[in-house]
């Protein structure tokens, strides 16, 4: 394959991706559904020509990684806070939390039914399949109303940290005692100390760099401080919601010291430049990332009954949990947001970076696969249906 035909395949794939976000915002079909089955034609036409290709695998968690960080942080950029809000914020993290440890309670039932493995090695491998994902539920609440939006945004957020933060936790610790708390009080402690930190700095570099590329630099000090926290099981994807917000918060603050020193005048320039990057770098690589996990899926594992039938018991209880506690925390009309509750890219990561030891072969990538395009369906057709009625 020849550097002008690569080059024709991925601009291509990026000119597909776009028509599939103008799709999206017409038809509601999330343009990550699209993504997964521009996926798998390639990988069938790449077999029926008989094209040799190398192992995608071994890039997808860095793209998805920086994928994560980018969404999220994207996301983060858009919320602007005010004490009236606390309540949306309150109520979509004990969402978040309590519908996180309800569904991994009953998937982790469901696996142990199904595979009979330990108690642990169950609890590990339902985390992944338990968790929001943010990448595919903030794009696709952007037609939402701006209470429902935001909701939608501090939700999913929440899910993937708390996702992050209880599956670190598990693989860590075997065992249930007074020490594995006392160590993830520490590395919660660690984590806020270095969130705070790193927007206090970033935002006095972005006041003091004169060179006129800088929004990538800031970028990058930002995966830089996620891997390292990441690679000491920290869940450093709270780093990058707090400094979305501190940043885009930051003219809110009062105290003339602090506006002395770290407002600058173009800051409101600067951070809408920095959302757009932000954006426009996240919609590259979730592009390449869903594609690339669409080609890299065995279509034919999943003509199984019994792969379809307990992918089918899990996404039915998925949306059991989520309507039982959504009614406790959200007073308002529980449509469409019962039907935001995507799994994808945060839910890939995980069980990527499950130890080889805990995965269990009857809960591989064709069930991941399954469980991911089965909830984009349902919210696709909760969101359309949804509409329609407001409609009538």
């Amino acid at each position: 394959m020849t550097t002008y035909t690569i080059l024709i395949i991925l601009s291509g794939l990026v000119i597909f991706s776009y028509l599939f976000d103008l799709v999206a915002s017409k038809t509601k079909v999330p343009s990550v559904l699209l993504l997964l089955l521009l996926g798998i034609g390639l990988r069938f036409l790449v077999d029926y020509l008989k094209i040799q290709t190398f192992n995608f695998l071994s890039i997808l968690p860095t793209l998805g990684t920086v994928g994560l960080i980018l969404i999220v942080f994207e996301g983060s950029l858009e919320l602007k806070y005010d004490q009236q809000k606390n309540k949306i914020i309150k109520s979509a993290f004990l969402s978040a939390l309590t519908i996180l440890l309800g569904t991994i309670s009953v998937i982790t039932t469901i696996i142990y039914q199904i595979t009979h493995h330990d108690l642990y090695t169950c609890i590990a491998n339902a985390i992944p399949f338990s968790v929001i994902s943010s990448a595919i539920a903030i794009p696709s609440a952007a037609a939402l109303s701006n209470k429902d939006k935001e909701f939608v945004i501090y939700e999913s957020s929440f899910s993937d940290i708390l996702g992050i933060i209880i599956f670190n936790f598990t693989i860590t610790n075997h065992s249930i005692n007074t020490s594995a708390f006392i160590g993830l009080g520490l590395s919660t402690f660690l984590i806020l100390l270095l969130s705070a930190i790193a927007c206090v700095v970033l935002l006095y570099i972005m006041g003091r760099l004169v060179h006129h590329i800088k929004f990538f630099l800031i970028i990058a000090i930002l995966i830089l401080v996620y891997a390292i926290g990441q690679s000491y099981h920290l869940s450093s994807l709270v780093l990058i919601l707090s400094t979305g917000l501190f940043l885009n918060n930051a003219d809110t603050i009062r105290h003339a010291w602090f506006r002395s020193i770290f407002l600058y005048k173009n800051l409101t320039a600067d951070l809408s430049q920095l959302y757009q990057l932000s954006a426009e770098s996240a919609f590259i690589l979730r592009t390449f990332f869903f594609v690339i996990f669409g080609f890299t899926m065995n279509i034919g594992e999943l003509n199984n009954k019994i792969v379809l039938a307990n992918g089918f018991f899990i996404l039915i209880s998925i949306y059991i949990i989520r309507i039982l506690f959504l009614k406790i925390f959200k007073k308002e009309s529980l449509s469409p947001i019962l039907y935001i509750a995507p799994r994808g890219l945060i839910s890939i990561l995980l069980y990527f970076n499950l130890p080889a030891s805990l995965k269990i072969q009857e809960v591989g990538t064709p069930f991941l696969f399954l469980v991911v395009l089965g909830s984009s369906i349902v919210m696709t057709l909760g969101i359309t249906l949804s509409k329609r009625n407001r409609l009538v």
